[in-house]
Parts: C-alpha cells; structure tokens; sequence
C-alpha cells in the first residue's frame, strides 16, 4: 500500500508542474513508484490515502453523482486505454494538453503521450481559442501525427474565434489536427458541423473517470471494450475499468479504521466484470451508442420522461450560446421543462422553441419557460452543473428552490 499525493493548481499548469507529474506518472506506469494522486489542493483530511500497490493513479470525480469520489486506476487500465485510443486514431502522436490534470481527460493526455515516446504541448492558465491555435500550428514541424483533447465549451470558443479573427483560422488551418477528441458533455450538432467547415477531425468520445477516460468514440467501443444496455443503463466492460472507489472506514463507521475499496458500481456477470453508469443509453440502426443522459436528471412531466440532453441537442440546432434543459416544480405538470440558454442565443422566441422541439421529440419535451443566465454553471470540465442551474430556474421563475 503506498501512495504519492501531487499538488496541481486546478487553474494554472506550469511547466515544472507537468514535468513533475510526467515524471511521477512515469514510474507509476513502469511500477518503479508510488501511484500518483494529482489534486488542486492538499487533502483537508490529513493527507492522501495509501493504495494497492497496482494502482498507477487516483484521481477524483467531478461528482456528478453527489460527492466526489476518488477513483482507483491500475497501470493496466491506463495503459490499454492510452493504446487502443493510438490505435483508433490512427497511431501515437504528439498531444495538446488544455485540460486540466486534475481530471481523468488531462491525465490522459500526458499518459498517452509518455506511451507514445512525445513531449506534450502545454498550454497554461485559463484556456485561450487563440492560443490554442497557435501553439497547434506551432505545433505541426513535420509528418508527426497531432491530437487535441477539448471539452465543447472549449471547442465553441476556438469556432468563435475562427470566426471572428482570420489569422486563428489560419492557424487552425496550418495544424492540420489529425484528431480533436470531444468530451465531458454532449456536443450540440451546429457546433460539430462548424468544427468541420474549419478542417478539425472531432472525435466524440464518452467514458468516465471509472473507465480510464473515454472509452467509446463516434459511438463505437475502443478495441477490447464491451457495452451492453440493461434496461436502457449503459453498461461497460473491458481491460480499461478502474478498481474502484477509495473509501474511508471512519467516513462508514465514524471509526478511525484503515482505507477499504468501494466495488459496488461493480458487478460480476458470468466471470466478466461490469461497471453500472448512470447514463441512459440506446443504439441506432448501425449499432452504435447514443447516451441519452443521467437517468437521474430525467424530467417526469405529466406522467412522462423527457431527457434534458435530447432536448438540448434540438435546441442547440436552433439557437447558438450554451444551452441547459432542467426540469422546476410545477403545479399542473408536477415538474415543467425549462430552457436555460446564455445571451449568445440572442432574441429568443418561446413559442418558436416549442415547436421546434416538439417536431423532433414531441410535445411534452417542449420547454414551458426560457431563463437567461450569463454563463452555464460547471461541474467538472465541460459538465453542466445541472443542480445548481434547476436551482437558479427555479428561484427566477417562483418555483422554489429545486432540488
């Protein structure tokens, strides 16, 4: 049992920061050292718990779930995982690191880049479209092949600033990313298809911090990987499933007992083991999966389950910004559908809204208010904050608090 906490400001990535993980990162995939726990702060519990010696990383979840949790990787899973990502792509490259390494995602990228033998492209401080551009084309010095990894809100701001500024196009240009990886969140439609106007190769990619990252791209499970839906819940099998969930026996009992693993999201089906997502999934003619969201951020409005996601992707097609559906107590309906766009949508016209989702997924998905707020809130790089939204639609409609 041994363990290696590494302090990482969640908000600045200096290089001798990421050196230092590299470097840490490296024994712990060779097994020369200690698993490695990156974390935006030091531990308010009197430090960073000890781990089986197979586990490479520890790293924490954007709690989408409730509370945070510390997920437990072996070297095995990050390593099957970096190369079946190599190998669907194309081959080993150098990365763009504009994630942040307190996350699986931004893990990832410097994983795969120690596996592919590359110096990954650091960018610093709060993301910049420009910079990033930039230091892509910079970037690009010969046939090596190169990938980014963004979140779509990252991804919206490099489409913007295209846009708005012809030397970042050219720059995108220039680059010639083989492919831009795109997860976190799901990804509106309108952005994908002005992504591709600008050459960029996105990938979407869905996984979580419990698979080692993304594990299914366009749809399609990385080699090695299986995915089942059982009653509508997706679920993941494969070499790239972490350990488990480091729990404290004291945080159980209200002892101060050692630390023990939590397999209960977990499960052994005819000697294969599964992990149980949240999600709500289902495939389309060709067999790929289509992750419908949360089975707990579902709205039951008048007797009927509406997805906040599917109705996100149809208003994104209609509206440009960011984009939240919640769903606010409501007398008639027991709980109304509400829209909650950012002033980039411009001048919004509910009824217009309505109809346009109604036509696609039917009447009682159509949003019954629209909330305006300046920036969606963030769990999690990428991840809407879909509490503290229902919350805010709420207290401006009158309807309470929410959940």
């Amino acid at each position: 049992m041994t363990t290696l906490p590494i302090a990482v400001p969640a908000a600045e990535l200096s290089r001798s920061t990421v050196r230092d993980l590299v470097r840490h990162l490296r024994a712990a995939l060779d097994g020369t050292g200690p698993a490695v726990v990156p974390v935006a702060a030091p531990a308010d519990d009197g430090g960073v718990p000890a781990v089986p010696t197979d586990v490479a990383l520890g790293i924490r979840t954007s709690g989408s779930t409730g509370t945070p949790r510390t997920v437990l990787l072996g070297r095995d899973a990050l390593r099957a995982s970096a190369t079946a990502t190599h190998e669907r792509l194309g081959g080993p490259g150098r990365w763009l690191l504009s994630l942040p390494v307190v996350h699986v995602a931004g893990v990832q990228v410097l994983v795969r880049s120690l596996l592919a033998g590359t110096d990954p492209v650091l960018l610093g401080g709060r993301f910049d479209a420009a910079a990033w551009a930039a230091a892509a084309a910079a970037a690009r010095t010969g046939p090596e092949r190169l990938y980014g990894s963004l979140v779509p809100t990252q991804l919206h701001r490099v489409v913007a600033a295209a846009r708005a500024d012809a030397a970042v196009r050219d720059d995108v240009a220039r680059a010639r990313l083989d492919a831009v990886l795109l997860g976190g969140a799901a990804a509106p439609a309108g952005l994908l298809a002005d992504a591709a106007e600008l050459g960029l190769r996105v990938v979407r990619t869905y996984g979580m911090s419990e698979t080692a990252g993304g594990c299914v791209y366009d749809g399609v499970p990385l080699d090695g990987v299986r995915v089942r839906l059982v009653d509508g819940v997706v679920e993941i099998a494969g070499p790239v499933l972490s350990h488990g969930y480091l729990v404290r026996d004291d945080a159980r009992d209200g002892g101060g007992g050692d630390r023990a693993l939590d397999t209960s999201a977990f499960r052994l089906d005819d000697g294969e083991r599964w992990f149980v997502t949240q999600d709500l999934g289902e495939t389309d003619d060709d067999g790929r999966l289509r992750v419908l969201g949360r089975r707990d951020d579902m709205i039951v409005t008048g007797g009927v389950n509406v997805a906040p996601a599917a109705v996100e992707s149809v208003l994104s097609t209609l509206v440009t910004g960011g984009v939240g559906v919640v769903g606010v107590p409501d007398d008639e309906w027991g709980r109304a559908v509400v829209a909650v766009l950012t002033p980039a949508a411009g001048d919004v016209d509910l009824a217009a809204l309505r109809e346009h989702v109604r036509r696609s997924l039917g009447a009682a998905a159509a949003p019954r208010h629209v909330v305006v707020v300046d920036r969606l809130p963030e769990k999690g790089p990428g991840k809407v904050d879909r509490v503290a939204l229902e919350r805010h639609a709420a207290t401006v409609l009158g309807r309470g608090r929410g959940r």
